[in-house]
């Protein structure tokens, strides 16, 4: 079966012909429903591999596809929510959840169901009236969400949604995400750096190394849903996860020393796709 995401040898570089590549050699693929965290540190790619499947950034060489159709640029089918809620200040809750279906020419009608119905699967339907300045950070990365939902788009691409946050916050958040997901069955790529957030919401973690930034680990994750942040299980597999990522941040930091590198670990044995949870 094809998948609904394929990236197939993506490179991306930021310089012209001979330039170090950002990006080393990519091939991903991310099945209907499935809820994927990209988990990496700083520099290794995350945030360009997801703009890469948004369509905001083209590849230096390789292909990415939805559906089996090259991207060429964004879509209604892919929305993007980023760390910032991008929130009009002069507009309302209700407002700038409607703005993009006005843009799009969607029926009043049919704006004023949707935003209704997303407005209240983030619980904001009573503050539709408040301004931006008048919410919480949460409420405003809550009203974000519901307008990345409101297009109804198959895929949500979420760029460290919730990293501004405090942890309580977060932690709210990461519940009400989880809940919209098992609600909605959306596809959703999620990238963090927090190794909890990872293991607390994906049921795959694709791990990223960098220098170039590169997939080093796919994870199948096999935790049963819904998960709270301090579940045992939980914990168990965001230590696995962290210990694989602090040797690769150690390489970095010995080629910036020109240090030569040795794992301080063994790392994580196994196969890259064995199953993470399954029996914990």
């Amino acid at each position: 079966m094809e998948p609904l995401i394929a990236l197939r040898g993506v490179t991306k570089s930021w310089g012209g012909a001979g330039s170090p590549l950002a990006l080393a050699p990519v091939d991903l693929e991310i099945g209907e429903g499935q809820f994927v965290c990209l988990c990496g540190p700083s520099g290794c790619g995350k945030t360009t591999l997801l703009n890469l499947i948004a369509g905001l950034e083209s590849p230096t060489s390789g292909a990415v596809t939805v559906r089996g159709a090259a991207v060429r640029g964004p879509g209604p089918e892919r929305t993007v929510m980023f760390q910032e809620s991008a929130l009009f200040p002069w507009l309302t809750v209700q407002r700038n959840v409607e703005f993009p279906l006005e843009m799009a020419g969607v029926p009043a009608a049919e704006r004023a169901r949707r935003v209704e119905r997303y407005l209240k699967m983030v619980h904001l339907w009573r503050s539709r009236d408040a301004h931006p300045h008048e919410l919480s950070g949460g409420m405003r990365q809550r009203a974000a969400m519901a307008r990345a939902l409101v297009g109804e788009p198959s895929i949500l691409l979420m760029d460290e949604p919730f990293a501004a946050l405090d942890a309580q916050t977060r932690d709210v958040l990461h519940g009400e995400l989880e809940r919209i997901w098992l609600e909605t069955r959306k596809t959703v790529v999620f990238v963090t750096h927090n190794v909890r957030e990872a293991a607390r919401l994906g049921d795959r973690v694709v791990m990223m190394g960098t220098r170039p930034g590169r997939i080093t680990r796919d994870l199948a994750v096999k935790l049963s849903r819904p998960r709270e942040a301090n579940d045992r299980d939980v914990t168990t597999l965001a230590a696995v996860i962290e210990r694989e990522l602090k040797i690769e941040i150690e390489k970095v930091i010995r080629e910036e020393l020109d240090d030569a590198w040795t794992p301080a670990g063994g790392g994580l044995p196994g196969a890259a796709g064995r199953d993470l949870g399954g029996g914990i």
